[in-house]
């Protein structure tokens, strides 16, 4: 067979419907895919992670072996792998000699980079299409943001409700208000009844892969044992339906939640299968909206679900490449201090930490609260180098490729972006922790003690953080009144407060 065209799959776009893949004739072109030891250690990836990518990448090769494709597919240990990219397109081009290679897009600038080198020293004529799985191209984000002085989500999401149509009356948002955030934090308790989630047992690709994990990345974070994720299409169709008619009800309300011994609560977990292609963004979110306008969801669940996705993803993604690649690398607050171990083993004493920490090791997974307000603001108020807060979060979470992780540590977690992303830094005491979970009640340190041994380094901490930066942010409209607090505090209980931060600070590897 002479090979027309030669289209290359990411690991992230797993879906027949890729520009990649327009147009294109399995009679005289074939599909190429590639584990490479490049991508598996550029940063040190929980095993669960690597594990659910490899396994989803294989039976993606499987379904379209069965839709007639003919897939070229180098494995992580098969003799002669190169271990990157271009050294596997290399290989397959000197193989096949294709009059072209075409792929869509890639996600992130590092991979970007990788293809416009190997373009420019090939023979073979590459052809690089957009991805057209997000509902805003580039130039529209661009457009968008252009002459703006502030960037908010809030004004380019009201844009993609329009553009989509979703939950959408006429031309007004559905009941009159486009955001229902109010209506979602509601704490939970023990007995609230909570969703059956089976998860999908590991078939033999996926025990495959395991083994192979279990060998390869001994020495990476992480459990394997347990492992739920889905990684075939029907399998992730299947969740998205289940979370649809049994957990989404109940999604807005308690998204804000979190509870000791439940991990996933009424989340979706359906990020890792968007992100890699395996369900499609947009249709998700339609039958969403088509759950609401049957009276099977509330408004204010159909809205929070619907936001994270055309507003929230969407927003991420064009600040992420409106930014350039050295927006990882943005330090605004000048944090400075190193990643303390216990992100690595768990080895803490502060019960909340301790909870999404675990939690993340075991399953490679925690949903966006706890990584905001628990591991999150901690880094903020503890001023954790940014850097190292943003590689920890791109190796142990499943859902994580860098233009989605980067803008939520970086701009949205950290405010290393200066206030590109977000109007404020997300700095909070313990009070908000104990409110939306039971964490605090089985806590070394006391949620309701401000300063002095065993109070909640939250609390002061918080302190500590806005006296530091108030140059910065004592003119904010949204944090002010925190200086105006400050200011009334009588002298000595100023002290308190910054002398217990500045003792954790020195002792913070052992809190």
């Amino acid at each position: 067979m002479s090979v027309r065209n030669l289209i290359f799959i990411l690991g992230d776009q797993l879906s027949p419907k890729m520009s990649s893949l327009a147009e294109a004739d399995p009679s005289k072109d074939v599909i190429f895919m590639c584990e490479v030891a490049d991508e598996t250690s550029y940063v040190p990836h929980h095993k669960k992670k690597i594990a659910y990518i490899l396994s989803a990448m294989r039976h993606f090769k499987h379904e379209m072996e069965a839709a007639g494709w003919t897939v070229h597919y180098s494995r992580l240990d098969d003799d002669g792998n190169t271990g990157s990219f271009t050294g596997e397109l290399i290989r397959i081009a000197d193989q096949l000699k294709p009059e072209k290679i075409i792929l869509t897009e890639a996600g992130e600038w590092r991979v970007k980079a990788l293809f416009e080198d190997w373009a420019k020293a090939s023979g073979t004529a590459l052809e690089i299409r957009p991805d057209t799985r997000f509902i805003a191209s580039h130039e529209d984000f661009t457009s968008w943001a252009r002459g703006r002085k502030v960037l908010r989500m809030e004004y380019f999401y009201r844009e993609m409700r329009k553009k989509t149509g979703l939950l959408m009356e006429g031309d007004a948002p559905a009941g009159g208000q486009w955001n229902y955030d109010s209506e979602n934090r509601k704490p939970a308790s023990d007995d609230l009844f909570m969703p059956k989630r089976d998860g999908f047992a590991p078939d033999n690709v996926t025990k495959e892969v395991i083994d192979l994990v279990a060998e390869r990345f001994s020495d990476n974070m992480g459990e394997l044992s347990g492992y739920w994720f889905p990684v075939t299409r029907a399998d992730a169709e299947a969740a998205r339906a289940h979370f649809i008619k049994h957990i989404l009800p109940d999604f807005g309300d308690y998204q804000d939640a979190m509870l000791t011994g439940q991990k996933f609560l009424y989340h979706s977990l359906l990020s890792p299968c968007i992100n890699n292609g395996l369900l499609d963004a947009l249709e998700t979110c339609q039958l969403v909206d088509e759950a609401w306008r049957n009276g099977k969801a509330p408004l204010n669940a159909a809205e929070g679900f619907i936001r994270q996705i055309i507003g929230w993803r969407e927003y991420v993604r064009g600040i992420y490449w409106l930014n350039g690649p050295d927006y990882v690398r943005k330090n605004a607050l000048n944090a400075s201090r190193p990643l303390p171990h216990y992100f690595w083993d768990n080895d803490t004493d502060m019960a909340c930490m301790k909870a999404v920490i675990g939690q993340t090791l075991d399953e490679a997974y925690a949903h966006h609260i706890q990584r905001l307000i628990v591991t999150g603001v901690f880094c903020l108020l503890a001023g954790i180098d940014p850097y190292e807060v943003h590689e920890w979060y791109l190796a142990v979470y499943a859902d994580a490729y860098e233009w989605v992780e980067a803008p939520n540590v970086i701009g949205m977690i950290l405010y290393a972006d200066g206030g590109q992303l977000g109007s404020k830094p997300y700095a909070a005491s313990g009070a908000y922790i104990n409110k939306m979970s039971d964490y605090c009640e089985s806590c070394a340190y006391s949620a309701t003690k401000k300063t002095g041994e065993k109070a909640c380094p939250f609390n002061s901490l918080y302190w500590h953080f806005l006296a530091r930066h108030r140059d910065r942010f004592e003119k904010n409209g949204r944090i002010s009144r925190a200086y105006s607090t400050w200011d009334r505090m009588a002298p000595d209980k100023r002290s308190d407060y910054l002398k217990t931060a500045e003792t954790y600070l020195d002792r913070i590897e052992t809190l």
